[in-house]
């Protein structure tokens, strides 16, 4: 019967560490919590990499579109021209 009653209760040291333990968690969890989500933004958010390649392949598909009828136009005139003759 002794040990049980002593195993149950807890000796003043592992009582002080306890609420060390606490404090210290409550402490630190509004730091652990920005932390979390600086990360988590981080993670999200689109970074300037992301950004220039979105730019550059709306570019060169303009490009190509531009090309494809600036082809297509000095075709047309050039064929209409040989008619003229």
């Amino acid at each position: 019967m002794g040990k049980k009653d002593a195993s149950t209760t807890r000796t003043p040291v592992d009582q002080y560490r306890k609420q060390i333990g606490r404090q210290d968690y409550k402490k630190n969890k509004p730091v652990l919590r920005a932390t979390r989500l600086k990360a988590e933004a981080k993670k999200t958010a689109i970074g300037i990499k992301e950004v220039f390649l979105v730019l550059v392949a709306i570019l060169v598909l303009l490009l190509a579109f531009y090309a494809f009828f600036y082809l297509n136009l000095t075709q047309t005139t050039e064929s209409s021209d040989d008619f003229t003759d």
